[in-house]
Protein backbone atom coordinates (compact mmCIF):
# COMPACT_ATOMS: atom_id res chain seq x y z
CA UNK A 1 0.00 0.00 0.00
CA UNK A 2 1.47 3.57 -0.82
CA UNK A 3 0.93 5.21 2.58
CA UNK A 4 1.90 8.97 1.06
CA UNK A 5 -0.73 8.63 -1.93
CA UNK A 6 -3.39 7.59 1.56
CA UNK A 7 -2.46 9.83 3.92
CA UNK A 8 -1.76 12.72 2.55
CA UNK A 9 -4.34 15.83 2.60
CA UNK A 10 -5.90 16.45 -0.90
CA UNK A 11 -4.29 20.20 -2.01
CA UNK A 12 -7.30 22.70 -1.52
CA UNK A 13 -9.50 20.46 1.05
CA UNK A 14 -10.84 20.62 3.88
CA UNK A 15 -9.83 18.48 6.45
CA UNK A 16 -12.75 16.92 8.92
CA UNK A 17 -10.59 14.44 11.72
CA UNK A 18 -13.77 12.99 12.61
CA UNK A 19 -14.09 10.81 9.63
CA UNK A 20 -10.20 9.56 9.43
CA UNK A 21 -10.44 6.44 11.59
CA UNK A 22 -7.52 6.55 13.64
CA UNK A 23 -7.73 2.46 14.46
CA UNK A 24 -6.68 1.80 10.95
CA UNK A 25 -3.96 -0.61 10.26
CA UNK A 26 -4.34 -0.86 6.24
CA UNK A 27 -3.58 -4.88 5.38
CA UNK A 28 -1.47 -6.02 8.56
CA UNK A 29 -3.19 -7.67 11.75
CA UNK A 30 -0.41 -6.59 13.84
CA UNK A 31 2.91 -5.64 14.92
CA UNK A 32 4.33 -9.19 14.02
CA UNK A 33 2.84 -9.16 10.23
CA UNK A 34 4.16 -5.93 9.84
CA UNK A 35 8.06 -6.09 11.37
CA UNK A 36 9.98 -7.27 8.30
CA UNK A 37 8.91 -4.16 6.13
CA UNK A 38 9.70 -2.05 9.25
CA UNK A 39 13.00 -3.58 9.60
CA UNK A 40 13.78 -2.86 5.85
CA UNK A 41 12.56 0.51 5.61
CA UNK A 42 14.55 1.15 9.05
CA UNK A 43 17.61 0.01 6.62
CA UNK A 44 16.87 2.05 3.76
CA UNK A 45 16.09 5.33 6.01
CA UNK A 46 19.15 4.85 6.81
CA UNK A 47 21.16 4.63 3.87
CA UNK A 48 19.15 7.60 2.16
CA UNK A 49 20.44 9.74 5.39
CA UNK A 50 24.09 8.99 4.83
CA UNK A 51 23.76 9.46 1.24
CA UNK A 52 21.78 13.30 1.72
CA UNK A 53 24.66 14.05 4.50
CA UNK A 54 27.39 13.02 2.42
CA UNK A 55 25.54 15.52 -1.21
CA UNK A 56 25.15 18.16 1.42
CA UNK A 57 22.95 19.90 -0.82
CA UNK A 58 19.53 20.17 0.63
CA UNK A 59 18.36 19.35 4.25
CA UNK A 60 14.71 17.35 5.49
CA UNK A 61 12.66 19.50 7.92
CA UNK A 62 9.95 16.70 9.46
CA UNK A 63 7.68 18.48 11.53
CA UNK A 64 5.41 16.52 14.20
CA UNK A 65 2.21 17.69 15.51
CA UNK A 66 -0.43 15.49 17.53
CA UNK A 67 -2.66 15.67 21.12
CA UNK A 68 -0.98 14.79 24.36
CA UNK A 69 0.28 11.49 24.38
CA UNK A 70 -0.24 11.51 20.24
CA UNK A 71 2.99 9.38 19.89
CA UNK A 72 6.16 12.36 18.86
CA UNK A 73 7.99 11.19 21.27
CA UNK A 74 7.62 7.58 19.81
CA UNK A 75 8.18 8.34 16.43
CA UNK A 76 11.55 10.44 16.96
CA UNK A 77 12.83 7.27 18.79
CA UNK A 78 11.69 5.23 15.58
CA UNK A 79 12.67 7.46 12.78
CA UNK A 80 16.31 8.43 14.60
CA UNK A 81 17.34 5.22 15.41
CA UNK A 82 17.92 4.53 11.59
CA UNK A 83 19.77 7.42 10.98
CA UNK A 84 23.54 8.26 12.63
CA UNK A 85 23.01 11.04 14.84
CA UNK A 86 26.45 13.15 13.43
CA UNK A 87 23.40 14.58 10.85
CA UNK A 88 20.37 14.43 13.14
CA UNK A 89 18.67 17.19 15.52
CA UNK A 90 15.43 17.33 17.36
CA UNK A 91 13.90 20.53 18.66
CA UNK A 92 10.95 20.47 21.16
CA UNK A 93 8.97 23.35 20.78
CA UNK A 94 7.33 24.26 24.36
CA UNK A 95 5.79 27.58 25.81
CA UNK A 96 8.34 30.40 24.67
CA UNK A 97 11.36 31.79 26.89
CA UNK A 98 11.33 35.29 27.92
CA UNK A 99 14.13 35.74 24.76
CA UNK A 100 11.73 34.09 22.62
CA UNK A 101 8.87 36.34 23.44
CA UNK A 102 10.52 39.15 22.90
CA UNK A 103 10.73 38.28 19.19
CA UNK A 104 8.34 37.93 16.54
CA UNK A 105 7.27 34.01 17.05
CA UNK A 106 9.06 32.28 13.86
CA UNK A 107 12.01 33.52 15.20
CA UNK A 108 12.72 30.82 17.54
CA UNK A 109 11.52 27.92 14.54
CA UNK A 110 13.74 29.65 11.77
CA UNK A 111 16.69 29.43 13.91
CA UNK A 112 16.63 25.77 14.23
CA UNK A 113 15.50 25.16 10.83
CA UNK A 114 18.13 22.35 9.38
CA UNK A 115 21.62 23.18 7.72
CA UNK A 116 22.03 21.19 4.50
CA UNK A 117 22.81 17.83 4.62
CA UNK A 118 21.04 17.11 7.38
CA UNK A 119 17.90 16.03 9.12
CA UNK A 120 15.98 17.83 11.64
CA UNK A 121 12.61 17.19 13.67
CA UNK A 122 9.97 19.24 15.22
CA UNK A 123 8.61 18.32 17.98
CA UNK A 124 5.70 20.55 18.44
CA UNK A 125 6.40 23.62 16.07
CA UNK A 126 5.58 26.45 14.43
CA UNK A 127 2.25 25.61 14.42
CA UNK A 128 1.04 25.71 17.89
CA UNK A 129 0.47 29.37 17.41
CA UNK A 130 -2.47 28.79 15.68
CA UNK A 131 -3.38 25.50 18.21
CA UNK A 132 -2.69 26.15 21.61
CA UNK A 133 -2.23 29.97 21.41
CA UNK A 134 -5.83 30.08 19.39
CA UNK A 135 -7.59 27.36 21.69
CA UNK A 136 -6.39 29.60 25.13
CA UNK A 137 -7.25 33.00 23.36
CA UNK A 138 -3.66 33.60 23.85
CA UNK A 139 -3.12 36.44 21.13
CA UNK A 140 -6.51 37.79 19.87
CA UNK A 141 -8.34 36.34 16.28
CA UNK A 142 -7.42 38.89 14.30
CA UNK A 143 -3.34 38.21 15.01
CA UNK A 144 -3.45 34.17 14.73
CA UNK A 145 -5.70 34.09 12.11
CA UNK A 146 -3.13 36.43 10.16
CA UNK A 147 -0.57 33.52 10.88
CA UNK A 148 -1.61 30.84 8.14
CA UNK A 149 -0.58 33.03 5.17
CA UNK A 150 2.62 33.64 7.13
CA UNK A 151 3.66 29.88 8.38
CA UNK A 152 3.20 29.32 4.51
CA UNK A 153 5.47 31.91 3.24
CA UNK A 154 7.88 30.97 5.93
CA UNK A 155 8.04 27.51 4.59
CA UNK A 156 7.78 28.65 1.09
CA UNK A 157 11.60 30.20 2.15
CA UNK A 158 12.88 27.29 3.21
CA UNK A 159 11.52 25.58 0.51
CA UNK A 160 13.33 27.84 -1.54
CA UNK A 161 16.33 27.62 0.04
CA UNK A 162 16.77 23.72 -0.06
CA UNK A 163 14.84 22.76 2.66
CA UNK A 164 12.59 19.93 2.27
CA UNK A 165 9.22 19.96 4.41
CA UNK A 166 7.30 17.20 5.69
CA UNK A 167 4.54 17.35 8.23
CA UNK A 168 2.83 14.59 10.00
CA UNK A 169 -0.37 15.00 12.15
CA UNK A 170 -0.62 11.82 14.34
CA UNK A 171 -4.09 10.71 14.57
CA UNK A 172 -5.67 9.35 17.78
CA UNK A 173 -8.82 9.18 19.03
CA UNK A 174 -9.82 10.64 22.86
CA UNK A 175 -10.40 6.85 23.89
CA UNK A 176 -6.97 6.28 22.97
CA UNK A 177 -5.18 9.27 24.79
CA UNK A 178 -7.30 8.44 27.54
CA UNK A 179 -6.01 4.74 27.41
CA UNK A 180 -2.64 5.77 27.18
CA UNK A 181 -2.69 8.27 29.86
CA UNK A 182 -3.56 5.27 32.15
CA UNK A 183 -0.33 3.49 30.99
CA UNK A 184 1.81 6.33 31.95
CA UNK A 185 0.51 6.57 35.85
CA UNK A 186 0.93 2.75 35.94
CA UNK A 187 4.63 2.84 34.41
CA UNK A 188 6.97 3.95 36.82
CA UNK A 189 9.09 4.64 33.90
CA UNK A 190 6.42 7.37 32.33
CA UNK A 191 5.23 8.87 35.34
CA UNK A 192 7.02 11.92 35.20
CA UNK A 193 5.55 12.40 31.56
CA UNK A 194 2.07 12.89 33.79
CA UNK A 195 0.66 16.27 34.66
CA UNK A 196 -2.70 17.46 35.49
CA UNK A 197 -2.79 20.03 32.96
CA UNK A 198 -2.83 16.78 30.13
CA UNK A 199 -5.97 15.76 31.73
CA UNK A 200 -7.23 19.27 32.04
CA UNK A 201 -6.58 19.65 28.49
CA UNK A 202 -9.27 17.32 27.34
CA UNK A 203 -11.88 19.70 28.04
CA UNK A 204 -10.80 21.19 25.00
CA UNK A 205 -10.56 18.44 23.01
CA UNK A 206 -13.16 18.90 20.17
CA UNK A 207 -11.64 23.05 20.11
CA UNK A 208 -8.06 21.40 19.52
CA UNK A 209 -9.55 19.38 16.72
CA UNK A 210 -11.30 22.02 15.39
CA UNK A 211 -7.83 24.00 15.60
CA UNK A 212 -5.84 21.41 13.90
CA UNK A 213 -8.36 21.15 10.96
CA UNK A 214 -7.75 24.72 10.14
CA UNK A 215 -4.03 24.68 10.08
CA UNK A 216 -4.19 21.04 8.34
CA UNK A 217 -6.26 22.69 5.68
CA UNK A 218 -5.05 26.16 5.24
CA UNK A 219 -0.96 25.47 5.62
CA UNK A 220 -0.99 22.24 2.96
CA UNK A 221 1.11 22.87 0.05
CA UNK A 222 3.13 21.43 -2.41
CA UNK A 223 6.12 23.28 -0.67
CA UNK A 224 5.47 21.63 2.87
CA UNK A 225 2.61 18.66 2.35
CA UNK A 226 1.01 17.49 5.56
CA UNK A 227 -0.15 13.64 5.76
CA UNK A 228 -2.58 12.64 8.50
CA UNK A 229 -1.28 9.49 10.40
CA UNK A 230 -3.62 7.04 12.13
CA UNK A 231 -1.52 6.98 15.37
CA UNK A 232 -3.72 4.65 17.72
CA UNK A 233 -1.64 1.59 16.39
CA UNK A 234 1.81 2.80 17.39
CA UNK A 235 3.84 0.15 14.75
CA UNK A 236 1.44 1.35 11.81
CA UNK A 237 2.17 4.46 12.72
CA UNK A 238 6.04 3.56 12.60
CA UNK A 239 5.47 1.90 9.79
CA UNK A 240 3.76 4.61 7.72
CA UNK A 241 5.77 7.16 8.65
CA UNK A 242 8.94 5.54 7.76
CA UNK A 243 7.58 4.54 3.93
CA UNK A 244 6.49 8.26 3.68
CA UNK A 245 9.71 9.03 4.33
CA UNK A 246 11.89 6.47 2.03
CA UNK A 247 9.71 7.59 -0.68
CA UNK A 248 10.23 11.12 -0.10
CA UNK A 249 14.19 10.82 0.24
CA UNK A 250 14.52 8.74 -2.63
CA UNK A 251 12.53 11.24 -5.13
CA UNK A 252 15.45 13.46 -4.42
CA UNK A 253 17.68 11.46 -6.62
CA UNK A 254 20.47 11.90 -4.88
CA UNK A 255 24.52 10.97 -5.67
CA UNK A 256 27.74 10.45 -3.96
CA UNK A 257 29.64 13.24 -4.40
CA UNK A 258 32.92 13.26 -6.29
CA UNK A 259 36.22 12.66 -4.72
CA UNK A 260 38.17 16.30 -3.61
CA UNK A 261 41.40 14.36 -4.01
CA UNK A 262 42.75 12.30 -6.83
CA UNK A 263 41.92 8.21 -5.71
CA UNK A 264 44.31 6.92 -8.05
CA UNK A 265 47.14 9.07 -7.15
CA UNK A 266 46.63 8.48 -3.48
CA UNK A 267 45.89 4.44 -3.98
CA UNK A 268 49.65 4.48 -5.81
CA UNK A 269 51.32 6.46 -3.33
CA UNK A 270 50.62 4.91 -0.22
CA UNK A 271 48.12 1.15 -0.56
CA UNK A 272 50.22 0.16 -3.03
CA UNK A 273 53.49 0.36 -1.09
CA UNK A 274 51.14 -1.07 1.89
CA UNK A 275 50.17 -4.05 -0.04
CA UNK A 276 53.93 -4.84 -1.13
CA UNK A 277 55.37 -4.72 2.56
CA UNK A 278 52.43 -7.34 2.81
CA UNK A 279 52.94 -9.66 0.37
CA UNK A 280 57.00 -9.76 1.61
CA UNK A 281 55.84 -10.79 5.23
CA UNK A 282 53.51 -13.67 3.77
CA UNK A 283 56.78 -14.92 1.76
Amino acid sequence: MNYAKAFRVELGGRVELSKIDADYKGDHEDKSSAQRELEEYSRRLGDLQYLMYAENKRSLLIVLQAMDAGGKDGTIRHVLAAMNPQGCEVHGFKAPSVEELAQDYLWRIHKAAPRKGHVTVFNRSHYEDVLAVRVHSLVPKEVWSERYDEINAFEKELGNNGTHIIKFYLHIDKDEQLARFKERIDDPTTQWKISESDYAEREYWDEYQRAYEDAISKCNTNTAPWYIIPANHKWFRNLAISQILVESLESFKMSMPAPTVDIKEIRRKYHKAAEEDTSKIEK
